[in-house]
């Protein structure tokens, strides 16, 4: 069993000394809202223990409780046999020392190298050789398939790639407990299970207990020891996998049921293409990212984009919007030839399309409410004063988030964030509509929910609608098209029914990866 390579003198904590983190009837406020209330939880050592929810519900909180980055307001956090309320700052650093922590955002420094934010942690507390602290990263980067990248920066990065250097970097000095706050969001299902793999590597390499918030279904039956619902600020249901089936708590099962496939089926006639790419090239630095890519967007159909991450989808996307112009091969939208238009055509054509995008890139200055009618007060033309809020009243309402409207994006949650910029989106009421990875970070009920807002826009307004997604259980929801964009080329492309039956490996792998057969 290998020591933490920071605190080499400190004995790792053993089974028989009790949960390395237990949670005694512990509570926290933030203002008037109880977010965590009376809370009851234990940790086992060298387990894994899965906490679910819904969006919101406090997971992130309770995590950073755990490992001493948020005390608790009342009851007793213990970790490694520690009460954190009666620890000093100097105590908790050292308690945090032995732990490792991945959060949503990656928190990587953009100023630096891939390997100096990895090494971090070495180089601040030990003395160790440069020339050993470069193995020692490179060694943790390529089974992860990131050595290429350890001299580059994270700007430079895709957002898998980004996930899986603060994954690295969160491991890097063997810590006894790791805590992961959805460590597979953003990810494409293959690399999902890949990463999904190396937490059950380390794990039994290193005799790791691991706490994962996350909200996928497979990655939950392949990782979880034991499993723990947070609801209403308090554990509402804990145990294995097996008791799932049994409980009889609603939520629980109301959780689950909702990351259940349906496939859509069609009857319809073939509309016209709204959107059409023909032998698209483009080459970044030498490197060919998209190879001849054809495709067909029909109008007033779903359709969505899948892939690797890395594999052009993005780039694709930007083309379609006319933000990258092709080294050959032509984009049409509409009638207009995006790639030899003129700049004022370009601008003109994207006033008639909805964007969301990963990060719901909110202004921190406005209230909720002004973020949703940003895009129309913006056109001054576009609506009335009553009108517009009319508009923000009714969406808000139909996303469930009425109770917010006078919020600062700031102090809502990151899947309040991500339904707010899908208001504001869908406010504009857009002929195209383009989803980048629109339900990513959110829970299998908060995923249902946005794809059947998805649905409903589509079709009370008539749109088009192009969503990228690494979700294949919402793919297979609400697609009428899927096309999967597999180096640089497109794979596949059909209804749900043709990519299901398709027989390429690599098309059923990205499939099997979240909808087992």
């Amino acid at each position: 069993m290998r020591q933490n390579l920071i605190l080499p003198n400190v004995v790792r904590w053993q089974a028989e000394q009790g949960p390395v983190v237990r949670l005694d009837h512990v509570s926290q406020r933030f203002g008037e809202k109880t977010v965590i209330d009376d809370l009851c939880l234990d940790i086992e050592v060298g387990k894994t223990t899965v906490i679910i929810g819904e969006s919101g519900s406090g997971k992130s909180v309770l995590i950073k409780m755990m490992n001493g980055l948020h005390v608790p307001g009342s009851g007793q956090c213990m970790l490694f046999g520690r009460d954190t309320r009666a620890c000093s700052t100097t105590e908790l650093i050292a308690l945090r020392k032995r732990t490792g922590t991945i959060l949503q955002d990656y928190a990587l420094i953009d100023s630096i190298s891939v390997f100096e934010n990895i090494a971090f942690p070495i180089v601040e507390n030990t003395s160790m050789p440069h020339a050993q602290v470069r193995k020692l990263v490179e060694e943790a980067l390529e089974p992860l398939g990131l050595l290429d990248a350890i001299d580059k920066y994270p700007y430079e990065l895709s957002g898998g790639m980004k996930k899986r250097v603060s994954f690295v970097r969160a491991t890097i000095h063997q810590p006894e407990l790791v805590f992961f706050d959805e460590p597979t969001t953003g990810l494409d299902p293959l690399m999902i299970v890949f990463v999904d793999g190396i937490i059950r590597e380390l794990r039994k390499r290193y005799a790791m207990t691991s706490v994962i918030i996350s909200h996928d279904i497979q990655s939950i039956y392949r990782l979880a020891d034991r499993v723990a619902f947070l609801h209403g600020g308090r554990i509402i249901f804990e145990g294995s996998l097996d008791d799932i089936s049994s409980t009889r708590e609603p939520e629980v099962r109301r959780f689950f049921d909702s990351a259940s496939r349906a496939v859509k089926t069609h009857t319809e006639r073939v509309p016209r293409n709204l959107v059409e790419v023909r032998d698209l090239h483009k080459s970044f630095a030498g490197r060919a990212v998209l190879k001849g890519v054809s495709l067909d967007i029909p109008e007033r159909k779903i359709t969505v984009i899948i892939g690797g991450s890395g594999s052009g989808k993005s780039v694709l996307l930007k083309h379609i919007l006319g933000l990258f112009v092709p080294d050959s091969g032509s984009v049409t939208v509409d009638g207009l030839d995006v790639v030899h238009c003129s700049e004022s055509e370009r601008e003109h054509m994207r006033t008639q399309i909805g964007m969301l995008f990963q990060g719901a890139a909110l202004f921190d200055s406005m209230t909720v409410a002004e973020n949703i009618a940003f895009p129309l007060a913006e056109r001054r033309h576009a609506a009335a004063p009553d009108d517009i809020r009319q508009r923000v009243h009714d969406i808000m309402a139909r996303l469930k988030i009425s109770d917010i409207a006078d919020a600062w994006p700031s102090d809502i949650s990151a899947g309040q964030r991500k339904r707010v910029g899908l208001a504001r989106a869908i406010i504009t009421r857009p002929k195209l509509m383009i989803y980048d990875e629109p339900t990513t970070g959110q829970d299998p009920i908060m995923i249902r929910y946005v794809d059947d807002m998805i649905l409903e826009a589509h079709d009370e307004f008539q749109l088009t609608t192009i969503v990228i997604s690494h979700d294949m259980v919402s793919t297979f929801r609400i697609a009428d098209q899927i096309a999967m964009v597999y180096e640089g080329g497109i794979a596949a492309c059909g209804s749900p029914e043709t990519l299901m039956a398709c027989e390429k490996p690599e098309v059923q792998r990205m499939i099997r990866a979240q909808i087992p057969k």
